[in-house]
Order: structure tokens, then sequence, then C-alpha cells
């Protein structure tokens, strides 16, 4: 399992360039990758839109992607778009 730590900053500023980080660490990553939100101090909508689109490369690349440490504000907002179940962070 491995572990990719999120950045302490994930907004719409951020977001593309995370992604592609994220992208490149995901590739790489073995069947279960694990994605530590702990780190998240900043964040938008934008960090709700990166892990949404890093669960679907995970999926296509046939790996299940879990999402922890998620701070209040990442579950907050991730449960205002319905979107939370899908993050697991329901």
């Amino acid at each position: 399992m491995a572990t990719i730590a999120l950045p302490a900053r994930l907004t719409m500023g951020d977001a593309a360039a995370t992604l592609a980080q994220l992208q490149q660490a995901l590739a790489s990553a073995d069947a279960a990758p694990v994605l530590d939100a702990a780190p998240l101090q900043a964040l938008d909508t934008a960090a709700v839109a990166v892990l949404l689109e890093c669960r679907r490369l995970a999926q296509v690349a046939g790996k299940t992607l879990t999402v922890q440490g998620a701070p209040v504000k990442l579950t907050e907002l991730a449960t205002l778009y319905g979107v939370e179940g899908l993050l697991g962070l329901a």
C-alpha cells in the first residue's frame, strides 16, 4: 500500500499542478494507493475535484483509492456536493 501525502494547500490556483503530481504518484503506486489528506490546511472546492479525478484515474488503472485523514472542511465540502461516499468520507 503506497501512501501519498496531499500538500498543505489545495485550492483552485494549485489544482492543476497538484493533480499532475498526484497523477504521477498514482501511476507508480500499487493496487491500493492511499491519499493522506491530513496535511491539508488551506482548501476549497478544487480539492474535492482533484480527489474525484484521482479516484477516476485509480479506477481506470484498476486500483482502489482510499482517502484518509480528511480534515473537517474537506468532509463538509464533499458532503455539500454529495460525493462523500465516492471519496470514502461518509
